[in-house]
């Protein structure tokens, strides 16, 4: 059994400013897409250059945190919205949905796409592989802080999070099982898979089809939010209802990708 450490949300004051670690964890997130954009940039055969890494991190960086906040309101507080649709703004007060955080992405690179006269998957399939860092980043985050903590567990590396909710109950550590999954793992596979030339949407497709996988098992000990809970059988969660259609968009992508190789 282990304790949590109880970090300080902040990580940082300069006088009356206050540096949260979650906003560190977030300004790591995407410095470290932007290097590994570059360095993908440099392989001339995937059609990028360094340049273009460096506009398109201000359209994702505006996906991220405008989809982020509006699908947490959306998915997860709808009555608060709707109640007062000014706390969409309240950012300080927490909440941010990845799922819609990947919709606010979708939406920059079709974007970037359109200006850029570039298909959108081949802009979706170089982006793929520099997400998973930004998702470790934002589990660690959530460790960190303490929050999205698991069901309880008598395992070897449960743990105790101090949280009055929590209790002193031993507790999966589901953000370092998301941090792992979701982020190193799926990194690694990735950045493997895309070293050489692929099929259009073969990338894409994988990365929607891996994090769907992962955040699906992990939801199984992951305590879902209190005011919403489980939504049916005792055990089906918001956040496994919202994958579930980006395991099926992967597996369609692999799909056509890999199909349309062999017909070529």
């Amino acid at each position: 059994m282990l304790l949590h450490p109880g970090f300080d949300p902040v990580a940082i004051e300069l006088g009356p400013i206050a540096i949260h670690w979650y906003g560190l964890m977030y300004l790591l997130a995407f410095g470290c897409g932007w290097w590994l954009g570059r360095r993908r940039a440099r392989q001339e055969w995937r059609g990028f250059r360094e340049v273009d890494v460096d506009d398109i991190l201000l359209y994702i960086v505006l996906g991220v945190v405008i989809g982020g906040r509006a699908g947490y309101m959306l998915f997860y507080e709808p009555l608060r919205l709707l109640e007062n649709p000014l706390s969409l703004l309240m950012i300080w007060q927490g909440g941010m949905s990845f799922h819609g955080g990947l919709i606010g992405v979708l939406i920059a690179m079709a974007w970037f796409a359109q200006r850029r006269s570039r298909g959108f998957f081949e802009v979706a399939d170089f982006i793929a592989p520099l997400i998973p860092p930004g998702i470790m980043a934002g589990r660690i985050g959530n460790f960190i802080n303490g929050k999205l903590w698991g069901a309880p567990s008598d395992l070897p590396w449960a743990m105790i999070f101090q949280d009055p909710i929590a209790g002193d109950i031993p507790r999966h550590p589901s953000q370092i099982y998301e941090a792992f999954l979701e982020g190193f793992v799926l990194f690694v596979l990735l950045w493997w898979f895309t070293q050489r030339p692929r099929p259009l949407m073969a990338a894409s497709g994988l990365f929607l089809a891996g994090y769907a996988v992962a955040r699906i098992l992990v939801e199984f000990v992951r305590i879902p939010d209190a005011h919403i809970g489980y939504l049916a059988f005792g055990w089906v969660t918001m956040g496994q209802v919202l994958t579930a259609p980006m395991l099926l968009a992967g597996v369609v992508f692999l799909t056509l990708a890999f199909k349309g190789e062999k017909g070529r």
